[in-house]
């Protein structure tokens, strides 16, 4: 299965972004996702087990509780194909981010100007 195949799904991407976060039992997988998705225990493990066997995730045991984290590998692999396509996106986006701190420094100094003209009138 192709990794873009993997994190199409919602369930599977919203599972990566909890482990994102940190080691979870599955028990607690399991809760946030049907409380989200709405679906049951056994599709929850049908994509934890679609996670393990494509790399995305790991698994280890203690005692009866099993304990997943995120495998960071493909993640790391779509960011390499990722890569040839942000020199597409990335000079856009710092042209973006300069217009937003110039409208941000003008709404300042507009604000310190009405802000003055209040004081001189009082």
């Amino acid at each position: 299965m192709h990794a873009f195949d993997v994190l199409g799904d919602p369930v599977r991407r919203r599972i990566i972004e909890l482990l994102g976060c940190g080691e979870h039992r599955s028990g607690e997988i399991v809760s946030v996702i049907q409380e989200e998705f709405g679906i049951t225990q056994a599709a929850v493990s049908q994509h934890l087990r679609v996670l393990r066997e494509t790399g995305f995730a790991g698994v280890r045991a203690e005692g009866a509780r099993r304990y997943y984290q995120i495998s960071t590998e493909p993640l790391r692999e779509i960011d390499a194909w990722l890569d040839r396509f942000r020199g597409y996106w990335e000079p856009k986006m710092a042209a973006l981010a300069t217009e937003v701190a110039r409208g941000k420094k003008r709404r300042s100094a507009v604000k310190q100007t009405v802000k003055n003209q209040r004081k001189s009138s009082d």
